[in-house]
């Protein structure tokens, strides 16, 4: 049977942040309520940044590690995403361009709120399985930013979205999908997905989310015990505790996925209190470590929650790690794959965590700021030039790394620099 995974995964984490505690300070948030977000630091998108510029600098890394054949055999682009830039044109088209791939490439785009890097993902896997092109390569890009306000909640829209600001961010995940699953090799056929029609988030209009957090949490929980249970109907054996030696969620924020593990521990292992606590410090804390740095970034969410469990666990044996993805309105999966030891040393050569360590801090002031300003770039923009009085700023902190940044929309096209 060919073998199908990960080669190669990169996470973006934007050029600034700021610190949630500031902001939770800044808005006078109850901080009581604030600690069970789990969050420390949450990335802000720059006027100058978008979601291919984010998708671009999260798959460079991994372009410039491949030899110029290898290269030519990405066969397969997609990008998934909820902040689309245009109804028609994929941004797939501009990461491809950027990237310098070869055209005998697919490029399209895939919508379906923080289950779609996961789509892409499957979809991607399957193509290599297919073997309709044999030693062909595809480049996944989950890339989302949040630019927008909330709308005003109706009458079935009871979220506080003042406790959502803190933890939605800014970012990218790219992931080179190949038979030379280096990094992380799939249990094929090792899928449970589980999906219904639930009003728990959307987004009405392009720059404006909605919805309603307490049935979101219902929604993830009943999706995560259900995409497990069918996991387990098709795999012969599984135990949710001694199975899997990691997990990697989902994460809209620290508290949900620690009590989604909880539940699960309770129902299918009958866990105490102290061993719960134990396991999710060993098994889930590593995928915490870079989504507590960047924030909920959609679609790449739970990529991002793999690349640090890979960055963050011990590897000296191969070990198995079980996926749950989970997309609101909604659609869940729960899967499976082993790292080697080889593929966490791989990893360390993109740095993930020194790059997160090199973006620019921003002050209350300068974040507030950038709020009001943030209309400038709005979907459907016509015409504007980028201020980029800011850049050599930001710039000052990557240490000599290149960077693109949008530049200027010309009549609805988007032109990129390097920096």
């Amino acid at each position: 049977m060919t073998t199908v995974g990960i080669e190669a995964i990169n996470v973006f984490g934007g050029s600034a942040y700021i610190d949630v505690m500031e902001l939770a300070n800044h808005r006078q948030l109850d901080t009581a309520r604030f600690d069970n977000l789990l969050m420390k630091e949450k990335s802000v998108a720059l006027p100058y940044e978008d979601p291919v510029s984010y998708g671009v600098n999260a798959a460079k890394p991994i372009i410039d590690s491949l030899s110029e054949d290898e290269k030519d055999r990405i066969e397969l682009l997609i990008t998934c995403s909820e902040s689309g830039i245009d109804f028609g044109k994929s941004m797939s088209t501009y990461i491809h361009e950027y990237l310098g791939l070869n055209r005998n490439c697919r490029l399209f785009e895939l919508k379906n709120a923080c289950y779609s890097g996961t789509a892409g993902f499957q979809m991607a896997v399957n193509f290599i399985l297919s073997q309709a092109s044999p030693g062909a390569k595809a480049l996944v890009i989950a890339t989302d930013l949040a630019r927008f306000i909330a709308v005003d909640p109706g009458e079935a829209l009871t979220a506080d979205w003042s406790f959502a600001e803190p933890s939605t961010g800014a970012g990218a995940v790219a992931i080179l999908v190949s038979e030379t699953p280096n990094v992380f090799q799939i249990d094929v056929g090792a899928n449970g997905y589980y999906g219904y029609e639930v009003m728990d988030t959307c987004r009405p209009v392009p720059d404006g989310e909605a919805g309603d957090s307490d049935l979101s949490l219902l929604s993830y929980l009943d999706c995560c015990e259900q995409s497990f249970n069918e996991y387990r109907k098709r795999v012969d054996g599984v135990d949710y505790r001694d199975t899997f030696q990691y997990l990697a969620f989902h994460t809209p924020f620290g508290g949900m996925v620690k009590g989604a593990h909880r539940t699960m521990m309770r129902k299918m292992c009958k866990a105490k209190p102290a061993d719960i606590e134990k396991d999710f410090e060993y098994r889930v804390l590593p995928g915490m470590v870079f989504c507590q740095r960047v924030g909920n970034i959609m679609g790449g969410t739970v990529y991002m929650a793999l690349a640090s469990t890979i960055d963050n666990g011990e590897f000296h044996s191969p070990k198995r790690v079980g996926v749950f993805s989970y997309g609101s309105g909604c659609c869940s999966e729960f899967y499976s794959g082993v790292v080697m030891p080889q593929g966490q040393q791989l990893q360390k050569r993109f740095n993930i965590g020194e790059h997160l360590d090199r973006r620019y801090k921003l002050s209350m002031d300068e974040y507030d700021l950038l709020l009001k300003g943030n209309d400038a770039v709005k979907f459907g923009t016509r015409n504007v030039k980028m201020d980029s009085d800011n850049i050599s700023k930001i710039m000052n902190r990557c240490q000599g790394e290149k960077r693109l940044f949008l530049n200027e929309i010309k009549e609805f096209h988007r032109e990129y620099r390097w920096v």
